[in-house]
């Protein structure tokens, strides 16, 4: 994970409730399909379990995260790993990496932030390296967002800008990483719906919560239940269960 905005992550929380982040990530572990002994980065590691996974092939990983809970908790679970608290925008590394893999990440940093993060993560990559990730693409979430703009207005916020979220589509991405120096290899979007288990009040108060926290106690209770009843009808099941309207982008990029 690594938010631009200034959400304070939970990550026990994360964890716990939403670990179908990284579950999911797994297919995307086997598109960047790591060798014995190369130098991959693992780009928003959150708290570190597919850069174990990653790991386990005998390749040399390092995790970064802005978030210092997240690195917290990676280097508790994993303390033979490397982590480091670090932004996209601010990658510094001495020795060139042969990969880099982001999960559930790239999509936190928005989009006038781009240009400057794949700029970052090239010059990480030695010459031929790969770029293997996975982030929300355009249509993600859409149901989510226009439930929050319709909410949040009357209390004079703009949801979309305060959550500060990229969801672009595969046209719109492959310019971006063309820009930064990229031969695209692959790239496709891929709809996600993605169950719920802990609910989507749980969700909500997770990954929107940078956005929630900007209302008073009373306004957040009363905001939640408004978007809960307009996202019921479309996201929630005769049988009570909740599904996430998830869209995935996934590419594979080489740096020329």
């Amino acid at each position: 994970m690594i938010p631009a905005n200034d959400t304070l992550w939970n990550a026990t929380l994360y964890d716990d409730k939403h670990s179908f982040v990284f579950k999911y990530g797994e297919d995307v572990v086997q598109l960047l399909a790591s060798r014995e002994g190369e130098r991959i980065l693992d780009l928003g590691c959150g708290t570190g379990h597919l850069t174990n996974l990653i790991a386990k092939g005998n390749a040399r990983v390092t995790g970064v995260d802005k978030s210092a809970s997240m690195i917290e908790k990676a280097r508790a679970a994993y303390p033979d790993l490397d982590f480091r608290v670090m932004s996209a925008t601010d990658l510094h590394f001495d020795t060139p990496f042969d990969a880099v893999f982001s999960n559930a990440a790239l999509h936190w940093i928005p989009s006038a932030d781009q240009p400057a993060s794949l700029s970052r993560i090239h010059r990480a990559l030695r010459r031929g390296g790969r770029f293997v990730a996975e982030m929300g693409g355009h249509g993600n979430i859409a149901a989510i967002r226009t439930a929050l703009q319709a909410v949040l207005a009357p209390f004079g916020i703009d949801a979309e800008a305060a959550a500060a979220s990229f969801f672009p589509s595969p046209g719109v991405y492959t310019r971006l990483l063309e820009a930064a120096g990229f031969s695209v290899q692959s790239i496709e979007l891929i709809p996600r719906p993605t169950p719920l288990p802990n609910g989507m009040d749980s969700w909500l108060n997770t990954f929107r919560n940078g956005v929630l926290d900007q209302l008073k106690p009373v306004d957040r209770a009363t905001a939640l239940g408004q978007t809960l009843d307009l996202l019921e009808p479309v996201l929630r099941d005769a049988d009570g269960n909740w599904t996430a309207d998830y869209v995935r982008l996934r590419f594979h990029a080489r740096k020329l």
